[in-house]
């Protein structure tokens, strides 16, 4: 199972692969399981600043690995199965996107190839976005009859609008790279060639960065995402608060003073 995912950790950087490239990252069990886990020990650990989330091969990931899909959804119809296959999206799906946008450290996603179905919604649920020239997204679900999850109904709307989320989740289709930053899917574009470099300077750079601060910064767009403005000005006040106080805001302040680079550690 520890081969489907693969993890490595570098001066604060985690990087997460996906590592099935033969089926294009395609989502088994054992992969599923392998992300969540390996998503919340990042999560969890505090030498972990920042982290990218990246496929091997020639996809980002494709979502549900449908050959491993059918057969499970005949053993449902045959009762051979101890629960009911959907519940994958429970058990995998929403573990992993929760983790992924609710850790207290930021989330790059170097998207190298296709990004579809769960695989896009993963992608989306990062914190910033590095696309290569060649990549592409799918919302898929209902070009197999299936509606959306892995937070593709949160997340596409409110980086796109209510009304091209509607058209792309209704209508999918490839959204390339180009069209992606348009659209404010993709943070940034770049060659493939250079897609590795530039996604590793991107993390690099955040987890060199005030963690805290960059805490705050995800619990309050989430927040504010559901609330009204005057209660989003109250979280606004706790966190500052409590950003204030933190080492690093101090460590930067000083160094402003002395007109220095600050050097931030997380705390």
């Amino acid at each position: 199972m520890a081969d489907t995912v693969l993890y490595e950790l570098t001066d604060g950087l985690a990087t997460i692969t996906l590592n099935r490239p033969d089926a294009m990252n395609a989502l088994n069990i054992d992969a599923k399981v392998a992300l969540r886990d390996t998503l919340r020990q990042a999560a969890g650990d505090p030498a972990v600043r920042a982290v990218l989330l990246t496929g091997s091969g020639r996809a980002f990931c494709v979502g549900q690995d449908l050959k491993e899909h059918i057969g499970l959804l005949a053993a449902d119809r045959a009762g051979q199965s101890e629960g009911s296959t959907m519940s994958t999206v429970a058990l995998h799906y929403n573990p992993i996107v929760t983790t992924i946008a609710g850790m207290p450290k930021p989330v790059v996603a170097a998207v190298n190839g296709v990004a579809a179905g769960a695989g896009a919604g993963f992608a989306l649920a990062a914190d910033y976005r590095v696309v290569a020239d060649t990549a592409s997204f799918n919302t898929s679900f209902a070009g197999v009859a299936l509606t959306a999850d892995s937070g593709v109904s949160w997340t596409l709307q409110r980086l796109v609008g209510h009304g091209r989320a509607a058209d792309l989740l209704l209508f999918p289709r490839s959204v390339g790279a180009q069209e992606a930053y348009e659209l404010g899917i993709a943070n940034k574009v770049v060659p493939a060639a250079e897609l590795a470099a530039e996604a590793v300077a991107v993390a690099r750079r955040l987890a060199d960065g005030p963690t805290g601060a960059y805490a705050a910064i995800k619990e309050s767009l989430a927040y504010a995402a559901g609330h009204s403005l005057t209660e989003a000005l109250s979280k606004e006040d706790e966190l500052q608060r409590r950003a204030g106080a933190s080492e690093d805001h101090l460590a930067a302040v000083d160094a402003f003073v002395k007109k220095e680079k600050p050097r931030f550690t997380g705390r």
